[in-house]
């Protein structure tokens, strides 16, 4: 409009003295030109919309529609496409996925902020770590000047499809709209709207949805996992970065925009309420600030008051989902200092809906702070008595939701900014109460474990100094008494800005004693401890003070990358997260069940296999069936009897899927081993070994009341008999991941079974929550079990735990080995 007045000049000095004259033809010419200029602002701003294209146009239906899907190729088109007709709009690729499918995310904001996209970045960035600020530079103007940083990320779980679609709905309408709420967004925030960070499970999904339309599968889950080492667990790798997804949005979110608020959009089950949201439940990890508790809390009301606003029934808050574990999409943040929003709307079968009876809410039993979806409560004030539920409900909820927090980041948008900078400034400081630093003694045997345990802390944007000359620690923090530590010792300062995630990593963590009116554990939402050292049986020690420190700090070296580090512990350059050498000095012919049902601990073995490269064979329920068992070696995951035996039904899938490995496949696996095989079961599957194959051995928590024992994901310390092969590369005492695991008991007079390692006899806990250690004190955790000419090899844990229990790895390779002669 300003380009069009300026090219109409007033030059014609006669026209100029009659308007002069007469002020009525002055104000008549005046009105026309304005009314001309108006209509052709209006006529090019609705052809501006008019030439952004509708997910329609480009899908051919309307996304959220019941029973259709869009794959991750259209909705990758369809970005592509908005991208290349709004200027509102920016999309670009920021990684790969496991599977090599682009992952994108779409830069969403007001023309003149996507234009100047480096100039916010690099003041978020500033923020985030304020020791960035140059000279002449100051916080207050940044904190002015800047945007506020909104993520929205949808469908990790690629079952809970409906956000994957919701995206394009939700990027089309801030790309076209131009009411006052939209345009507040658009100028204040800045939106990475990441349509799926999971594209290969999205795939995986749209295709089976297509196939099985119109059979008895339709709407069921895929029969394989939805992402292909982890499936469910690709939301439980935010601290330790296994996944491709997961470094290539840690990347994008904590080295490069340090968004101030991250929404993760979930589905759950069918039979509950209909959408839940924060505040979250008791407890909240020590190490969150109270500010982002409450912040996260914020959001959440904001999110519930709109979706009353707009009639919807069933948002409950305050249940469910804590505050507690580190390892979530939505949990990491807090870590960063940012603020992490979860919601879960109730799923429809895949992209088909579903009748939800008031007689099945009224079936559904109490979740944590939730005593029924039909009671009316503080946290759930207008219950959803039941009814049809549709992909476009879900879709309708997400998308309220998700302009709720836009708008909140949007209208207090120097709020979040300054309490981000405030939070990040905070962690430079040094308190009294906590370490000064950690340090990674030099001379550990383990360098590979290390290695990869400093490449997770610097992808995550924590430093970490190589130490050039000799320092002397305090370890104690009471105790005046320093040791020196030698040269090559790698330091981790805990004055950072990212305080909070180097305390919650390194620390044990002390899970509060959560028992309920019927003497019941409360169970945390995911597991009670992570410590990552401990995990992967590194030493690490704590630092209280640090003699003369200011005057060598300028001795100390930072990292820049995984391979220096490599290269002061002598290993070889190898980039990050590359592959491990493979371990096993004479591998056996290995075979991995899969079965049909999918498994996580199958993929996450599978994981473990390929980043220390050894090779394996995927075994089927046809191939333990027909009896095709040509291995040395079959590895078990922890998958229980009725998965193994029985697998998927026949009722809900095609018979090339259904019915396990059938009672043929169990007298297949019993001959296996009776001919001179070897079975190496993790958790789950032992029991049904154990009763096939009749070992006397039993698990010693079987008939334990969850009042008596609980432990719902925790480290234990495992006493270790160092003599056997099977222990090999180990220490007499090793942490291992236990989480509603196993304990076992060996017959006193069985001569076939040799105890490997067992729980502590006393102290067996090392981070999370035990209830009841006396039930496992001194109890068998490896067994070593002969059978025929074969042997069987029992983990009553799982020793591959996520992929994160790297100190148990070598029992899993040792296991893999060409049998030895067992120590006496």
């Amino acid at each position: 409009m300003r380009h069009y007045l300026s090219a109409r000049q007033f030059t014609n000095d006669k026209e100029l003295t009659g308007m002069r004259q007469h002020p009525q033809t002055l104000w008549y010419g005046m009105t026309r030109r304005y009314c001309v200029v108006l209509l052709i602002a209006m006529f090019m701003a609705i052809s501006a919309v008019a030439q952004v294209p509708t997910p329609k146009s480009v899908l051919g239906f309307h996304p959220t529609d019941d029973r259709t899907i869009a794959d991750w190729t259209q909705i990758h088109d369809y970005f592509g496409k908005l991208d290349a007709a709004s200027g509102r709009v920016k999309v670009e690729e920021f990684g790969k996925t496991t599977l090599g499918k682009p992952m994108i995310v779409a830069f969403i904001s007001s023309e003149e902020n996507i234009r100047q996209l480096d100039k916010y970045r690099s003041i978020s960035q500033k923020l985030g770590d304020p020791r960035k600020i140059a000279a002449g530079e100051n916080a207050d103007e940044l904190i002015k000047t800047g945007k506020s940083i909104v993520s929205i990320s949808c469908s990790i779980h690629s079952t809970e499809i409906v956000a994957s679609q919701m995206s394009m709905n939700l990027a089309y309408e801030l790309a076209t709209a131009n009411d006052d709420d939209t345009l507040e967004i658009l100028n204040n925030t800045i939106l990475l709207l990441i349509p799926s960070s999971n594209p290969d499970g999205i795939d995986i999904v749209a295709d089976w949805y297509r196939k099985t339309l119109g059979t008895k599968s339709e709407g069921t889950a895929p029969p394989e996992l939805y992402h292909h080492y982890a499936g469910h667990d690709n939301n439980r790798d935010w601290f330790m970065l296994n996944l491709a997804e997961s470094r290539a949005i840690t990347k994008l979110y904590w080295q490069e925009w340090f968004p101030q608020i991250v929404y993760d959009v979930h589905q759950m089950g069918s039979n509950g309420s209909r959408f839940i949201i924060p505040p979250f439940f008791d407890p909240p990890y020590p190490r969150i600030p109270p500010s982002i508790v409450r912040d996260v809390g914020l959001v959440g009301y904001k999110m519930a008051a709109d979706l009353q606003a707009a009639g919807v029934k069933g948002v409950a808050t305050n249940t469910t989902f804590d505050m507690w574990w580190h390892g979530g999409f939505r949990t990491a943040p807090y870590y960063h200092n940012s603020i992490g929003i979860l919601s879960e709307a109730a799923s429809a079968n895949l992209m088909t809906p579903m009748e939800v009876p008031n007689e099945r809410l009224k079936a559904t039993g109490p979740a944590r702070g939730l005593p029924s979806p039909l009671e009316r409560a503080i946290n759930l004030p207008d219950p959803w008595e039941g009814g049809t539920w549709r992909p476009a409900d879900i879709a309708n909820i997400e998308m309220i939701a998700s302009r709720s927090t836009l708008g909140l980041a949007a209208k207090y948008r120097t709020r979040y900014l300054r309490n981000f900078y405030n939070l990040n400034k905070a962690g430079l400081e040094r308190d009294p109460n906590e370490p000064q630093a950690y340090v990674l003694t030099a001379g550990q045997p383990n360098t590979e474990t290390i290695a990869r345990f400093l490449d997770i802390l610097m992808w995550h944007g924590i430093e970490v100094y190589e130490m050039t000359h000799e320092l002397w620690f305090k370890h104690e923090k009471d105790i005046d008494n320093y040791h020196e530590m030698p040269l090559g010792s790698f330091l981790i300062f805990v004055d950072q800005p990212q305080r909070n995630n180097i305390l919650s990593l390194f620390e044990q963590q002390v899970y509060p004693d959560r028992i309920n009116a019927n003497g019941e554990p409360d169970r945390p939402y995911d597991v009670a401890g992570w410590t990552l050292p401990l995990q992967m049986g590194i030493q690490s020690d704590v630092v209280w003070d640090t003699r003369d420190l200011e005057k060598f700090r300028d001795t100390l070296k930072p990292l820049k990358n995984v391979d220096q580090a490599r290269a002061v512990m002598n290993l070889s350059p190898a980039g990050p997260f590359a592959k491990v050498r493979n371990p096993l000095k004479s591998p056996g012919r290995v075979g991995l069940y899969k079965g049909s049902a999918g498994s996580m601990d199958e993929g996450w073995t599978r994981y473990v296999f390929d980043t220390h490269q050894i090779k394996y064979t995927s075994v089927t329920d046809r191939d333990v069936r027909s009896g095709r068992l040509d291995y040395d070696v079959i590895v078990l995951p922890s998958i229980g009897e009725s998965g193994l035996v029985r697998g998927l039904s026949a009722e809900r899938y095609p018979d090339e899927f259904a019915g396990g490995i059938g009672e043929q496949g169990v007298s297949n696996l019993k001959k296996f081993v009776e001919d001179g095989g070897r079975l190496v079961c993790f958790d789950a599957s032992c029991g049904f070994v154990i009763k096939t194959l009749g070992l006397p051995i039993k698990n010693a928590l079987s008939d334990v009341r969850r009042n008596d024992f609980y432990n719902p994901g925790s480290i234990v310390k495992l006493m270790v008999d160092t003599r056997q092969p099977l222990a090999r590369n180990t220490f007499p005492e090793t942490p291992a991941y236990f989480t509603n695991s196993s304990a076992f008991e060996v017959a006193q007079d069985a001569m076939n079974v040799r105890t490997i390692a067992w729980y502590a006899r006393s102290n067996a806990l090392m981070s999370g929550w035990m209830l009841g250690e006396k039930y496992i004190n001194g109890k068998t955790a490896i067994a070593e079990a002969t059978h025929g000419k074969g042997s069987v090899v029992l983990f009553a844990f799982r020793p591959q735990h996520r992929g994160q229990s790297w100190a148990t790895f070598p029992f899993i390779f040792n296991a893999l080995e060409k049998q030895a002669a067992t120590a006496n």
